[in-house]
Formats: structure tokens, sequence, C-alpha cells
């Protein structure tokens, strides 16, 4: 029942957010819209920003599902390219009225997500510390949350496959290559 309301009150924030920018919609807006009272908004969410999070979160792990692995991480990146074009009256209406920083920190957790199950089935069988492979996807994860911002920011004029293909040229066969550098077990040549 909770996640059901949550989805509602998503629905809710998106429908307004066709409307009015996000800096003027209020949460008896969504509340009423939704058909419930502040007080059960509140109960699931501490304040619209927090909705707005759990929204992208939520898309984005839709986006992604099952696609976490070397031989599907484009398909997870290329999916929430997708899923964010999909909702873009919405992802640019809280680009344009909340800071970098905020939109950095949905994108990063999703981001990382694919990038980490990467890591981990290349790195298995490897003794690889978990500091170490937490460096390696925190390394990627910047460079994929800076080239979706930037898309973003260009009004995601450029096709996201286009996207996907190039950054793919560049990481292919990098994360193995990182990996055993820093594995215990192969000595590092540099």
């Amino acid at each position: 029942m909770a996640q059901t309301t949550k989805r509602a009150l998503a629905a809710s924030l998106k429908k307004l957010l066709l409307q009015k920018p996000l800096t003027k919609i209020t949460i008896n807006d969504i509340a009423e819209d939704c058909g419930i009272s502040r007080m059960t908004f509140y109960y699931h969410f501490k304040d619209i920003y927090d909705l707005v999070e759990w929204t992208c979160v939520e898309d984005a792990a839709m986006a992604l599902e099952g696609k976490k692995t070397y031989d599907t991480w484009q398909e997870g990146f290329l999916n929430i390219f997708h899923a964010v074009q999909a909702n873009k009256p919405f992802i640019m209406n809280v680009y344009r009225n909340v800071s970098r920083e905020r939109i950095e920190k949905y994108l990063e957790p999703l981001i990382r997500s694919l990038i980490l199950g990467v890591v981990e089935e290349k790195s298995a069988g490897m003794t690889v510390s978990e500091e170490d492979k937490q460096f390696i996807a925190g390394f990627y994860e910047y460079a994929f949350v800076g080239i979706m911002l930037d898309w973003i920011n260009g009004s995601m004029k450029e096709d996201p496959a286009v996207i996907v293909e190039r950054t793919s040229r560049v990481v292919h066969g990098n994360i193995i290559r990182a990996l055993n550098a820093f594995c215990r077990d192969v000595p590092y040549i540099s």
C-alpha cells in the first residue's frame, strides 16, 4: 500500500510539473491532486525534494533492472537516458529549479549501482579490496554522471545511443585493466 501511495504522489508531482515550476508547487498541491491529506504526504516523504529524489531513483531502478553486468551495462546506461528522456518535462523542471549538486545526488547512486555491478562481476576471483572496488566504481560514476548532466544541460538533443556508444569505446577493457592494477595477485607494472 505504501508503494502505491508513493507512486501516486510521484505521478501527481510529474503532472503538476507540466503546469508550473517545482518552486511553485506545494505539498498541498500534490496532496490535493492525489486526493490525500498533507499528513499522508509527510508519512511517506519529508518534503518535495525527498519525493523528487525517490521518483528519480525509482524511475532509474526500473530502467536498470537486470542491466548491471559487463555485457549489459551499455543497455542499462541507455535505459537511464531513455527514462530521463521519457520524463523530460519533469527532469528539465527539476534541473532548472534545484542545484546541480542535488541532481548529482539523484544520479550518483543509480550510476554507481550500474558500475559497481560490472566491477563486482569482473573482480570475481581476484584479490581486490572493497575500498579499491569502490574507488574504481566512483571514478567511472563521476564520468558517467558528468556525461548525463552535460546532456541534460544541452536540453537532451544528442542521441543517447551515440553517447552510450562513445562511452563504451572509452570504457571497454579499462575496468578490467583497473581491477588488474589493484589486484594483489598480479604485480603492478606501469
